[in-house]
């Protein structure tokens, strides 16, 4: 059952257009907004430095570029990331492998469960 997170701005990065849409689309059943979705790294950096947006999910692996430079401008500005990854933890290098991971497949109760532990921590 999902859990109640209230409303969020969200930013998805993901080199998968139907990963995303349908990430989108589980988000708003949630009773969020996606106010930014990139499909590359470079494309989505300046969003990062200045867009208003509440958290972020990011794809570790997008088109072969790691996304951990997005996250440490998206994190220098306090905003929560999430990594999603087929790999799980697995995927993360030194410096996140304390963060927070949706493991691809993922569903709505998991993707509100760890949207609700980030915004525990971001608190």
């Amino acid at each position: 059952m999902p859990v109640d997170t209230g409303f969020l701005r969200f930013m998805i990065l993901d080199d998968e257009a139907i990963i995303a849409l349908d990430l989108a689309g589980m988000l708003e059943d949630l009773g969020h907004s996606v106010v930014s979705m990139a499909t590359r790294v470079a494309g989505g950096m300046e969003f990062a430095r200045h867009g208003d947006l509440d958290m972020a999910i990011l794809d570790i692996n997008v088109h072969g570029v790691a996304s951990f430079p997005l996250a440490a401008i998206l994190q220098d500005r306090g905003i929560p990331v999430i990594f999603a990854s087929g790999y799980g933890e697995s995927g993360l290098i030194d410096g996140y492998r304390d963060a927070l991971v949706l493991t691809k497949p993922y569903g709505v109760d998991h993707l509100s469960l760890v949207v609700a532990k980030a915004r525990l921590g971001a608190a």
